[in-house]
């Protein structure tokens, strides 16, 4: 009985473990990028990075330690059915109850892993994070600021760098531009030939933040009031040190934290409960016990399922727990929005989904145990499946036994012994062969139902993400619906890379378990001419990628992210500071350069709204001229900009040439016509290669950040590409396994895309951030994951 117990605990073991590490990639996949993203930008150490990453893994567990413990019950379960087994072991006496206290071994392990994890591990990985997130708001570096580009992370402040040389800890900036937007309506204007910046501080006399300490050179100062526009200060200054604050508001959100309620202690949560507002504090108290829990109502309705999927296998018990995973994390989500509005008790809503689950998983186990229909008829309906003839074989024969396991064994007894000699008889002549068609077909077969399972699987944790904007919001459902069907494409793009991955694994691996890729060698057939057929579909998907992000994909996106934000209930665009829009004029060889400052442009009417015009020497970067108008429309009869009520001053260095005023006024030197101020702040995603470039060279004509945009524009090239790299990645470690199994090559298989991504995220933040240059940045993941299954495969015995 030992020994029995054993074996079945060790397949809902390495099931669930494989389906932790699956479910809790998939779940860190968005994370990750953001989290190497701001740790780069903020110039953070190693140790910095990996601290982060942990501090996420709790949040993440929170969610994949249930599943787990439900893909292991149903996947284990479901393989023993699948081959007899389960039925073997009912025969000899065995009831259900008994694989329910076997399964509730893991069920048991999961829940308590999950209390400790929730109760404790997580408030504090939240504290943690909160106080890295405070960190790196008050320590971002000074290469943040790229030349040509202007910067509004500061605190009330905008900065415009002509030059940069950074250094380590200090920076050299020439040529800078700084406005003082404390008064949007009046910005102080600073100019400087260059300057030093260094990390410093910029307290607020209570609490000392962390900014810029910069050392300005040649600077000179503008001031003027918004309704006396006669008061004009001039202040120069052969040297001078500005302190900087970064803003409050700087986008810097890790992990999963929308507020701190995350990261408070269950004992002030138990206080907080009794006060006013004291339902959400109770919601929260509540969902960090009942998730744990949920291991348990889960097992009691993955064991009467998976013990009941004779045919299926694997694959039924893959698609049940999809479904279930659908069905309780839709129904936790929705009892939480509910409690949340008030339409049931705080405890009610979050343990209702248990609640339902339990008493399912009762009434199932009941069923099985006594032979009842309604599971007999779920099991049928997730079995259904073709059934063979076998000749010489009866029905009532066919149908007592296990008509899978029959068909191989007669294969083995068939064909097996005199495998190498069929194969010989096929010995490659050209392309494709018999082989070929084999290997193809297994391989896409597994391809497809990694490819749809990942695609649904990041489909729900979208769907559980939004549940709680969609209830709020009161979005209908064909709005989700579309939301969902235009986000399909995105994700196949992504994931087809990693399914690839599996698919090679899982295939290969399986060919040398069963000794079919000796026997192929044995006939003279090299492990090189094998893999040709999988390199050439690699191939195809690589191509179809990179047409598919160039003729479909950009509209699928912008329509997803029209329908996101419906669903979110904001505009469709946003920017950092909507009324205080900074842009650089056309520069023309032998006239000043200009930036323009706006609260409000209308392109349907081309018209501003107290525009700001600054015209400064090229070469000392001091100001020259400067012109005000309360408003300002373009002309089409005279093709120029009619300025209204305001006012223009010309400078020369710190003494005023003139000054004054006007009602109407042209100024035939301002040439940049309304289409050069319509900049949509588009994505990447929603752009196709020639689109991306030409914005690009647009926006940096304008004085807008592309370093970002310019990794994604060689990212489209390379992804595609990346198929065949992990197809060639992906033969050696699958040759190599030996006779492990398929969930050896499914473990190894998210190991290496895990540090795939992780490498990928990581050079994508370098450029980012511009540490590296964007082609390097997009194409290193290629060519060293590349370069090492390259290696790895002339290394592999043929």
């Amino acid at each position: 009985m030992r020994i029995l117990t054993r074996y079945i605990l060790g397949e809902i073991a390495s099931h669930s473990l494989i389906g932790c590490a699956l479910f809790t990639f998939i779940l860190l996949m968005k994370p990750l990028e953001q989290i190497l993203d701001m740790v780069v930008r903020n110039s953070s150490s190693f140790e910095v990075v990996l601290q982060v990453f942990l501090f996420t893994l709790p949040n993440t567990f929170l969610v994949s330690i249930p599943m787990a413990v439900l893909v292991g019950v149903l996947l284990g379960l479901s393989r023993l059915a699948a081959d007899s087994e389960i039925t073997a072991m009912r025969a000899s006496g065995l009831g259900i109850w008994y694989f329910v206290r076997v399964a509730s071994v893991v069920a048991f392990l999961g829940t308590g892993l999950g209390l400790l994890n929730a109760l404790y591990v997580i408030p504090r990985a939240n504290r943690a994070i909160l106080e890295v997130q405070r960190d790196l708001e008050r320590t971002q570096a000074s290469f943040e600021i790229q030349p040509r580009v202007f910067y509004e992370e500061l605190k009330n402040a905008v900065i415009y760098v002509q030059d940069v040389r950074a250094g380590t800890g200090v920076s050299n900036w020439r040529r800078v531009f700084i406005a003082d937007v404390s008064d949007p309506a009046s910005p102080r204007i600073t100019t400087a030939e260059s300057a030093t910046v260094a990390q410093g501080s910029a307290g607020n006399g209570k609490e000392p933040g962390q900014g810029l300490l910069i050392r300005l050179r040649n600077v000179t100062d503008h001031e003027t009031e918004t309704n006396q526009p006669g008061q004009y200060n001039i202040s120069t200054f052969a040297q001078t040190d500005r302190p900087l604050d970064f803003s409050p508001l700087s986008d810097v959100q890790l992990g999963r934290l929308d507020t701190p309620l995350f990261a408070l202690s269950n004992r002030e949560l138990i206080r907080l409960s009794h006060s006013p507002d004291g339902k959400r504090y109770r919601i929260e108290l509540n969902r960090r016990v009942a998730f744990p829990v949920a291991c348990l109502v889960l097992m009691l309705i993955g064991v009467p399922l998976g013990a009941s999927s004779r045919r299926g296998g694997k694959s039924s018990g893959f698609i049940l727990t999809i479904l279930l995973v659908v069905v309780y994390y839709l129904l936790s989500n929705f009892g939480i929005a509910w409690a949340k509005q008030g339409r049931l008790p705080a405890e009610v809503g979050v343990w209702l989904a248990n609640v339902v689950f339990g008493a399912a998983g009762l009434f199932l186990l009941s069923q099985l145990a006594t032979g009842g229909t309604t599971l007999n008829a779920i099991g049928a309906w997730f079995s259904r499946r073709p059934k063979p003839e076998l000749p010489g074989e009866t029905e009532d024969a066919a149908d007592e036994g296990n008509w899978e396991a029959e068909v191989q064994a007669r294969y083995k007894r068939r064909f097996k012994p005199d495998l190498a000699k069929t194969l010989h008889r096929f010995k490659p002549r050209g392309f494709p062969l018999i082989l070929d068609e084999y290997v193809l077909r297994e391989f896409l077969k597994m391809f497809v139902m990694v490819l749809a399972g990942f695609v649904m699987l990041m489909l729900v944790f979208t769907f559980f993400e939004l549940i709680g904007d969609i209830l709020r919001n009161r979005v209908p459902l064909s709005t989700v619906g579309a939301y969902l069907v235009n986000l399909t494409p995105s994700m196949l793009y992504q994931i087809t890379p990693l399914s690839v991955l599996i698919a090679v694994l899982v295939t290969f691996s399986l060919l040398q378990r069963s000794s079919e890729l000796i026997a192929m060698k044995a006939t003279g057939i090299s492990i090189y001419r094998l893999v040709i057929p999988v390199f050439v579909i690699a191939a195809i998907l690589a191509g179809s990628l990179f047409a598919f992000d160039q003729y479909y994909l950009p509209q699928a996106n912008r329509k997803q992210e029209a329908l996101r934000n419906i669903i979110k209930g904001r505009p469709a665009q946003t920017t950092l500071n909507p009324d205080e829009k900074w842009i650089f004029g056309q520069q023309r060889p032998g006239e000043p350069g200009r930036i323009f400052y706006y609260q409000f442009f209308d392109p349907d009417e081309n018209a501003f709204a107290n525009l700001s015009l600054f015209e400064f020497d090229p070469a000392t970067f001091g100001i020259t001229r400067r012109i005000f108008a309360s408003r300002a429309a373009w002309d089409n009869e005279t093709h120029a900009w009619r300025f209204e009520n305001g006012w223009v001053r010309t400078m020369q260095g710190a003494n005023e040439k003139s000054f004054h005023e006007f009602q109407t006024a042209s100024f035939a030197e301002v040439r940049e016509e309304p289409g050069y101020f319509k900049k949509e702040a588009l994505q990447s995603q929603e752009m196709n290669f020639g689109q991306l470039r030409r914005y690009i060279g647009d926006l940096q004509q304008s004085g807008f950040d592309t370093m970002r945009l310019r990794v994604q524009l060689y990212h489209k090239l390379a992804y595609p590409l990346v198929t065949i790299v992990m197809a060639v990645l992906a033969i050696p470690f699958a040759v190599s396994m030996g006779k492990r199994g398929s969930l050896t090559g499914v473990a190894a298989a998210i190991g290496i895309a895990v540090t795939y991504w992780a490498v990928m995220g990581l050079f994508d933040a370098m450029g980012s951030a511009n540490v590296l240059p964007a082609a390097i940045a997009a194409w290193s993941p290629d060519l060293l994951f590349g370069l090492t299954g390259g290696y790895l495969l002339l290394r592999t015995p043929t």
